[in-house]
C-alpha cells in the first residue's frame, strides 16, 4: 500500500456553502466572490463530508507517519479560498494542501496529486474523475441531524456491486433481470468478484485493520447490499476471503430498502451506486453516490445537488 492514502475533497463537500451558492445562482460570480472575500474571517459550518474528513485527519494521530492525506481541491478563485482556509483553522482541521483553480478542470490536478479518492458535490467532476480511473463519490446534502456513532472508530458502510466490486453482475441484473442475475451468480459462486472503484479504499482500510492491536482497529466496516443471502452472498464472502480481508458486519437485504439498516449503523459515510438508496439514507446519515465508470458526463443542473463548475466546488 502506498502511503499516505490521498483523498481530495471539494470545499462545498467539506463545508456548508449553500448560502454563498445561492448568491452565485441569483446574483452571479462577481457578487459571489465579493461575498466570500468580505466574509473571509467568518468560518463556514460543517458540510456533508465534514464528519468523515475530521475523523480521517485525526486518524494520523495514531501513527508515527501520516497514513492519510486530505487535499482540498476546489473550482473557486484563490482569493475566495481564504474563507475555506479560515474555516479549516476554526474547526481544527489540519489540512496542509489546497488547490483553488478558478473554474479550470479539476481532474488533471487530481491526477497530478496522485489522488486515490475524490469527494465532491459536482456530478460532472465525479463522473469525469471516475472515467479517468479515480474513485469518486458524489456527496448529497447533509442531514439536519446526522446519526453518527461517537466512538473511536471510523464507520464506513459500503455497497457491494459497482462500489467494492465491479459492476459486471449489476449490469446483468439491469439488462436481463433478476433470474439471469441469480443464474450468473450461481455459475460464478466460486469465482471472486472483480475489484470495483472503492476496492483500493477498502484495501487501505484492511491494511490498517491488520496492523492494529486487538481491540484497537481504527475502522468499523459494514457491507449493506441488495443481494440475497444465498449464492450471491456466498460469492461475496468468498471474494473477501480471496482478498484476505473481512468486514465487521454484512447485511444481505434481498432487495429491501437500505435506509433503516444504514441508519442503525450510524456511519461517517454511506457509499452506494444507486440514488434510490442514497437519497433516503442521506436524510439520516452522510451519504454519497458512486457514479458508474464510463458513463457520459451530463451537463450540470443548477437546481440539483451539484455545484456550479465556475464557482463553488
Amino acid at each position: 500500500m502506498r502511503t499516505p492514502f490521498t483523498i481530495a475533497v471539494s470545499a462545498r463537500s467539506l463545508f456548508d456553502m449553500e448560502a454563498s451558492n445561492v448568491i452565485f445562482q441569483e446574483q452571479g460570480l462577481t457578487a459571489f466572490l465579493n461575498h466570500l472575500i468580505e466574509n473571509e474571517d467568518v468560518p463556514f459550518e460543517p458540510g456533508p463530508a465534514f464528519p468523515l474528513v475530521q475523523a480521517l485527519t485525526r486518524l494520523n494521530d495514531r501513527y508515527e507517519k501520516p497514513v492519510v492525506e486530505i487535499i482540498i481541491v476546489s473550482s473557486i478563485q484563490p482569493e475566495a479560498g481564504m474563507r475555506v482556509i479560515t474555516s479549516c483553522k476554526h474547526h481544527g482541521l489540519e489540512i496542509k494542501r489546497a488547490s483553488f483553480v478558478s473554474g479550470a478542470d479539476i481532474v488533471p490536478y487530481l491526477q497530478a496529486n496522485d489522488v486515490n479518492l475524490f469527494i465532491t458535490r459536482s456530478e460532472a467532476d465525479a463522473q469525469k474523475a471516475m472515467n479517468q480511473g479515480i474513485a469518486a463519490a458524489l456527496m448529497y446534502d447533509a442531514p439536519a441531524h446526522p446519526l453518527i456513532d461517537e466512538g473511536d472508530q471510523i464507520r464506513v458502510v459500503f455497497d457491494g456491486d459497482a462500489v467494492l466490486f465491479d459492476d459486471s453482475s449489476e449490469r446483468i441484473y439491469k439488462a436481463k433481470g433478476l433470474d439471469d442475475f441469480l443464474e450468473h451468480e450461481t455459475e460464478k459462486v466460486n469465482e471472486p468478484l472483480p475489484k470495483g472503484p472503492f476496492a483500493a479504499f477498502f484495501m487501505f482500510i484492511m491494511t490498517l485493520q491488520k496492523q492494529a492491536p486487538i481491540g484497537k482497529k481504527p475502522f468499523y466496516v459494514i457491507l449493506v447490499t441488495a443481494r440475497n443471502a444465498m449464492d450471491p452472498a456466498t460469492r461475496v464472502m468468498r471474494t473477501f476471503k480471496s482478498w484476505e480481508s473481512s468486514v465487521d458486519e454484512t447485511h444481505f437485504l434481498n432487495g429491501m430498502k437500505k435506509d433503516r439498516i444504514v441508519q442503525a449503523a450510524r456511519p461517517h459515510i454511506f457509499l452506494d451506486d444507486q440514488d434510490v438508496h442514497v437519497e433516503p439514507a442521506s436524510k439520516l446519515v452522510p451519504a454519497a453516490r458512486v457514479p458508474w465508470m464510463g458513463e457520459a458526463v451530463e451537463r450540470e443542473d443548477a437546481t440539483a445537488v451539484t455545484e456550479p463548475v465556475k464557482a463553488v466546488a
